[in-house]
C-alpha cells in the first residue's frame, strides 16, 4: 500500500525532521508521484529563499550577559 504524504511531511523532510522509515518512503514517493515532486520542488524553491538565520551575538550583547552574570552571581564564603 502507498503511503499518502502531505506538504506537512514535505516540509518536515525539508528540515530534517523525519524518521528513517519516513526519509525512505518520502524518497520513493517522490521518484513515483510527478504531482508530489512538484510540490516538494516548490517547497524547497521556498526553503532556499528563506533567510538564514544568523547566531552570533554582537561582542556589546556578550559583555553585556557578562556583565549581568557577574552583577548576580550568587557569592560563597569559606
Amino acid at each position: 500500500m502507498k503511503q499518502k504524504f502531505t506538504p506537512n511531511d514535505l516540509i518536515r523532510f525539508i528540515y530534517k525532521e523525519t524518521s528513517t522509515a519516513e526519509n525512505l518512503g518520502i524518497k520513493e514517493a517522490l521518484s513515483g508521484d510527478i504531482n508530489l515532486s512538484e510540490e516538494y520542488n516548490a517547497l524547497m524553491g521556498s526553503y532556499t529563499q528563506l533567510p538564514k538565520a544568523k547566531f552570533d551575538p554582537s561582542k556589546n550583547t556578550i559583555q553585556n550577559i557578562l556583565r549581568y552574570s557577574e552583577n548576580t552571581a550568587v557569592q560563597t564564603q569559606f
